[in-house]
């Protein structure tokens, strides 16, 4: 599947690396979809969407603290 705009983001919450798949108003109908007790937790959110293909969860390392910082910091 190829989506013209897809974009590389990390999760606020953990930094982890991902790729939309989908227009962001398309992932967002789906999460609201989402029973609560699937939406409880980002990382459940993630593994949902991965799961639908709406992202691509990249498992390559790369993280960013809560700051928004590559690798993380001493801060956090």
């Amino acid at each position: 599947m190829s989506f013209l705009n897809s974009i590389e983001y990390f999760a606020q919450h953990g930094g982890v690396h991902y790729q939309t798949n989908v227009p962001r108003e398309q992932i967002n109908l789906y999460v609201r979809s989402l029973p609560e007790e699937r939406r409880q937790s980002l990382y459940q959110v993630m593994k949902e969407l991965e799961s639908a293909g709406m992202i691509t969860i990249f498992n390559d390392g790369v993280f960013t603290d809560g700051e928004g910082k590559m690798g993380g910091s001493d801060e956090c």
